[in-house]
């Protein structure tokens, strides 16, 4: 019988170096706490921050790096003191895993910006909490997270498709909010992969008018079907006459930020939410600030467990959901690479429920 005060015994899929193939890896998870709970994981989607994170286009990695923060399962254990869920619920896991709690940014659930430093990441972080270990993440079997960082999640949710609203949703739905996008505003949105099409969605379901900024017109059809009423593929102002309230980029490679200011209303604003790698990072000139003066730039960073929870419950509501395929972990290196050359259509999700 499982001791769960003792580390928890994990089978997942790491990569042991940037260079490397993902290779089945067996670990531990912190025992369980008194007000933890533990997952059995049944999907992990992929995110392009998996790829960024485990081959170090973000800086260097901690290996074996297992990534994966779009978490989905069952609720099948819970310390004494836990009141959030029970076991048999069940729960999804995002980015985070912890933070103080106690700081101005917490308290106010902005967690994820933690003025002490104390974030912790669900993958590739040093868990200060638990003796200063490396976290892994969802491309694995189970997971131990404190139940202020767990998703509540009803039983009848599509579980494969909910795992993805746990960044590529939240990462999308934040600035769309936070832009207070309503009725009438007119969206751009830049890039149409797992993140773009999710941000269509949302902005679409708020009442706004959205047109597509992708790299070529594979999706153009989709992306009709979709709703939105423009689809581009040229920032060129004498090609794009419309001018927006918000243009939101997903791009996750090197793009040229400045040409999107020029497609702004006045008074509109410019989201950031895909990073492209640390060696072919865009960047905007100050001048830009000054000659296409009357327009705000902003970055937007997943959002908070609060808002989290907000998210998934308009996305449920609503029958929100990525457009997903479901692969096996056998399967993983291929979806990168195809993340990677843009041959993917949209989201891939990974069965966990095919771990050993």
């Amino acid at each position: 019988m499982l001791n769960l005060k003792e580390n928890i015994p994990a089978k997942g899929y790491a990569m042991l170096s940037k260079d490397a193939k993902f290779t089945p890896f067996d670990f531990t998870r912190h025992p369980l706490g008194e007000r933890d709970i533990l997952i059995k994981i049944l999907y992990a989607g992929i995110c392009h921050s998996d790829i960024h994170t485990a081959r170090s286009e973000w800086g260097e990695a901690v290996y074996p790096c297992i990534p994966g923060h779009e978490i989905a399962g069952e609720v099948v254990a819970v310390g004494e003191k836990v009141s959030k869920f029970k076991v048999g619920d069940y729960a999804g896991v995002g980015c985070m895993v912890n933070s103080c709690g106690e700081c101005e940014s917490c308290k106010i659930s902005q967690e994820q910006f933690c003025e002490r430093g104390q974030t912790i990441f669900t993958y590739n972080s040093k868990d200060i909490f638990h003796g200063g270990v490396n976290t892994y993440g969802g491309y694995s079997n189970n997971i131990v997270v404190s139940e202020n960082f767990a998703i509540t999640v009803p039983e009848n949710a599509p579980m494969e498709k909910v795992a993805p609203l746990l960044c590529a949703g939240i990462t999308t739905y934040s600035p769309l909010k936070f832009s207070k996008v309503k009725e009438g505003f007119k969206v751009g949105v830049a890039g149409f992969g797992g993140l773009g099409v999710m941000a269509v969605k949302y902005a679409l379901k708020m009442g706004a008018k959205v047109s597509v900024f992708a790299r070529n017109e594979k999706k153009k059809e989709e992306a009709f079907k979709m709703g939105v009423s423009g689809f581009y593929t040229s920032t060129n102002t004498d090609e794009v006459k419309e001018r927006f309230d918000l243009i939101l980029s997903t791009i996750p490679t090197f793009y040229e930020p400045s040409a999107y200011l020029d497609l702004l209303k006045f008074g509109g604003e410019f989201a950031i939410v895909g990073l492209p790698p640390h060696d072919n990072m865009p960047s905007i000139s100050v001048k830009d600030f000054v000659y296409k003066a009357g327009k705000r730039v902003y970055g937007s960073l997943i959002g908070g467990i609060k808002e989290t929870q907000e998210m998934m419950d308009f996305s449920l509501k609503h029958e929100i959901y990525p457009e997903t395929e479901l692969i096996k972990p056998s399967q993983i290196d291929e979806a990168y690479e195809k993340l990677t050359n843009g041959t993917a259509k949209f989201r891939y999700v990974i069965d966990m429920r095919e771990v050993e």
